[in-house]
């Protein structure tokens, strides 16, 4: 682009998956305990392993634990008086040296988790952009980077980066993200829209 303007991103995909969509009134504590949803559920978390929490219980030893306090659990979910169990905090070691932070729930905790999104996902999901890939069924970073490399190839040549984390530490964003569009690829951001909002100050 000759121009040095950014096109206008559409956040469309080349083809859209298809799920289920469940209406917002399907979501209960009962779907969550259901017993074909948390048998998915502890099916996914056995897959995919990982150390004990706090509490010492393997993924092994997990099914004779939730066949003793199935019903207690179920009934404090119920009455909401669940409470999830501290993660462990660990180090471990990166490639590129030093050590990463790790929290690790129990298993009880992982697989109530996964029972939730599981309820949740098919509500939520489809209403998401097609250009988000984080923690979404069915995506992955190699998607994400093939997207990106088809949006360069069809002309785009900005990259907006802004930290989400810094910018919640204000009370309204709309200024943050206007200044630094401007600042850093000189776009005519009077073209963007955004919708100011404020955060409700912490009491």
């Amino acid at each position: 682009m000759s121009s040095g303007r950014a096109k206008n991103p559409t956040g469309r995909a080349g083809s859209r998956r298809v799920i289920e969509r469940h209406s917002p009134n399907l979501i209960s504590v009962e779907g969550v305990i259901k017993r074909e949803n948390m048998l998915r559920a502890w099916k996914q978390v056995k897959a995919n392993k990982g150390a004990p929490g706090i509490d010492g219980i393997s993924v092994e030893e997990f099914p004779k634990y939730a066949h003793e306090n199935g019903e207690r659990i179920k009934r404090s979910l119920r009455e909401r008086e669940y409470q999830p169990a501290p993660v462990k905090r660990v180090e471990i070691p990166k490639d590129s040296g030093g050590t990463r932070k790790l929290g690790i729930p129990i298993v009880l905790d992982r697989v109530i988790q996964q029972a939730i999104t599981q309820v949740l996902t098919p509500v939520f999901d489809p209403h998401f952009s097609e250009s988000r890939f984080g923690f979404r069924p069915g995506r992955s970073a190699h998607q994400a980077v093939r997207k990106v490399l088809k949006d360069i190839r069809e002309g785009y040549r900005y990259v907006v980066d802004i930290d989400l984390e810094k910018l919640l530490e204000t009370s309204s964003y709309y200024t943050p993200v206007h200044e630094r569009l401007s600042k850093r690829a000189g776009w005519e951001t009077k073209t963007l829209i955004y919708k100011p909002f404020r955060f409700p100050q912490r009491t």
